[in-house]
């Protein structure tokens, strides 16, 4: 799990999830959001996958990345139980 909170302690990385929450998007395509060099961006999409945070197809000469949403519903979880936060349905009466 400390491979996904460091994937999010940035958020240039945090970025990359929010593009990726409505679509699949090629590297390019997260590209233009950002004003780095490849290299850097690749490294942010590097750390991401090593979290599991991301995943990636290769389609001819590009790369397709998309959320892995199950990893950052747990991430999400296990924060919550280190802060003690008991998440309640909006229906439950207190």
């Amino acid at each position: 799990m400390s491979k996904v909170f460091k994937a999010l302690a940035d958020p240039t990385r945090r970025k990359v999830l929010q593009l990726l929450r409505e679509e699949e998007l090629s590297a390019g395509e997260l590209a233009e959001h950002f004003d780095f060099s490849k290299p850097t961006l690749s490294r942010h999409f590097s750390v991401l996958k090593e979290a599991d945070l991301i995943q990636s197809n290769k389609r001819g000469n590009h790369i397709f990345y998309r959320l892995n949403i199950s990893v950052l519903e747990e991430a999400m979880w296990a924060m919550m139980n280190m802060f003690g936060v008991n998440p309640r349905d909006e229906n439950e009466e207190e």
